[in-house]
């Protein structure tokens, strides 16, 4: 009786899951002090809302003031030290709650405040010489005091107010009336008060968190109540709409008082996607999304953090990146517009970090590192410009349209379409050699790797290993160390510590892969030859 060895090959499944992405190593950089705005005296009110609003010509903060409410608008190029005597705009009889510029004017602001109103001003394209008490328009239409405005991004002159008496109003600003008493639409669907209103891409969805712990998804121009989330281990206070993803972020507390985040699908908010605790700081978090790099940005108020996502439409959803760290804690915050960028320093988002403490306003900027300073189009796609896409009076009519969109290139100018989003860049995943050839049946001497395949793949290893030191540097996933500027600061310094350590894992584990593949390449070509001397 003669007896035959076979050995089985061995079946290891290797799926190590790697995002490729252009954002991986995005870090924050603060403005040196003489690109800062110091002197500012910045509001020391409690309220949760973000005190700053930013174009590309003007950045506007809420202020401290003494009988009444004001906010100051400075040339957003006027840095250094502020004059204690600068003009401000107060026109309000109790203290500013919230600011907002038109999108599409970028000299209109509108501002509510404990006195019930809301205000629409203009701007004058020349420096300001005295202070502005005069609004273009007065709305006049809730009984308390207006916490939230927000305008509607798509369609010209639609502000949304909300107030204490739990009421979010619609005014139609594109009249000849001065004081405007009578809103278009009141959506009384809360039973308390609103923390939070965010719309999606067109504008035919509202989102807001209440006070009731409850996230609403309304449609405004019918008033009525699409979806009511419920969930009671969040505690909801800021919640976002994710572009056109189909899902909502969430801010908010859990029932331990942890701060916490969650993710919604927008037709079932009966149980979110998921929900993460990040620390136990009692401060807000303030949720930013930028729908053109799928990024989403969570501030602390209260500290000096600023952590950043990308946003996947498939599990895991929610991708960490990084954090930017300060010592420096922040009480609101401001956001650029995409058009107000500094692209030649491949510049993806901008921040204006309220320091009262110091009466600074600090600019943060986001960058993705490159050495070209040529104008990198992967990561700037057409993005929402400063053109309406409806009127008023369409848009209460019942027409939806996408933001017009423009290039960031610079001579570029408007493109009219809708805003399309590009295709999420997939996981890339290394199967194992099992799966690529197909092992479970016998194949054709002729048809498999050889022994001198192995030997090259070795050698090649050999030569990865042996690269000239230029090209160490250069990793494999478009990282080049080179391509950073030199840090300047302990923070800096550590942000390149921790991408440097990432590429050190990530490239051992992508040795230990290639080890695997050897091994199996072995194992099959024993049993091959186990097979022919066989026969």
């Amino acid at each position: 009786m003669s007896w035959r060895v076979v050995f089985l090959p061995l079946q290891m499944s290797w799926h190590p899951q790697y995002r490729s992405s252009k954002f991986r190593h995005v870090y924050g950089k603060a403005a040196s002090k003489d690109k800062c705005y110091d002197c500012v005296p910045i509001t020391r009110n409690v309220h949760d809302n973000h005190f700053c609003a930013v174009n590309p010509h003007f950045i506007a903060v809420v202020t401290e003031c003494a009988g009444g409410g004001a906010f100051l608008v400075i040339p957003i190029h006027q840095t250094g030290k502020l004059d204690p005597h600068y003009p401000r705009i107060c026109g309000h009889k109790g203290n500013v709650l919230d600011i907002k510029w038109n999108p599409f004017n970028d000299f209109v602001i509108a501002s509510c405040s404990e006195d019930a109103t809301v205000k629409i001003w203009d701007i004058p394209k020349h420096l300001l010489t005295k202070n502005i008490t005069s609004p273009k328009k007065e709305l006049l239409g809730h009984v308390r005091r207006v916490g939230l405005i927000e305008w509607h991004p798509t369609a010209n002159n639609i502000l949304f107010s909300s107030g204490y008496d739990y009421k979010i109003m619609i005014w139609n600003l594109d009249t000849k009336e001065a004081v405007i008493s009578n809103p278009v639409k009141i959506l009384d669907a809360h039973k308390d008060v609103v923390l939070s209103m965010s719309f999606n891409t067109d504008g035919s969805l509202l989102a807001t968190a209440c006070r009731d712990r409850k996230i609403r998804l309304i449609d405004p121009r019918a008033g009525t109540v699409l979806q009511e989330a419920s969930y009671k281990s969040h505690r909801v206070n800021k919640v976002l709409f994710l572009g056109n993803m189909k899902k909502l972020f969430s801010t908010g507390t859990s029932r331990w008082n942890n701060r916490q985040i969650a993710l919604w699908d927008q037709n079932d908010l009966s149980v979110p996607l998921l929900e993460e605790d990040l620390d136990g700081s009692s401060g807000l978090l303030f949720p930013f999304y930028d729908s053109d790099t799928h990024m989403l940005y969570v501030v602390g108020k209260g500290d000096g953090n600023i952590r950043y996502y990308e946003i996947s439409p498939e599990k895991p959803y929610l991708n960490y990146l990084m954090e930017y760290r300060s010592h420096l804690p922040q009480k609101g915050i401001g956001m650029m517009p995409k058009r107000g960028l500094e692209v030649s320093a491949c510049e993806i988002f901008r921040f204006y970090k309220l320091i009262p403490t110091k009466s600074l306003i600090e600019p943060i900027s986001m960058i993705v590192p490159r050495r070209s300073e040529s104008y990198q189009e992967d990561i700037y796609p057409l993005t929402t410009g400063a053109q309406p896409a409806l009127t008023a009076q369409e848009w209460l009519n019942g027409v939806n349209k996408g933001p017009l969109l423009v290039s960031l290139k610079p001579g570029s100018g408007a493109v009219n379409s809708l805003l399309q989003f590009p295709e999420p860049e997939p996981l890339v995943e290394t199967t194992d050699l099992s799966q690529r050839q197909g092992w479970g049946g016998k194949k054709p001497l002729k048809d498999l790797q050889k022994r001198s395949d192995i030997e090259d793949r070795r050698k090649q290893l050999k030569v990865e290993e042996k690269l000239p030191k230029n090209e160490e540097m250069r990793l494999s996933n478009d990282f080049d160390i080179f391509e950073c500027p030199p840090p300047k600061t302990e923070n800096e310094l550590l942000q390149m510590f921790y991408r440097q350590q990432e590429e050190i894992r990530r490239l051992r584990e992508l040795v230990h892969q290639r080890d695997v593949q050897i091994k199996q390449l072995e194992l099959e070509l024993r049993n091959l030859c186990m097979d022919t001397g066989n026969h």
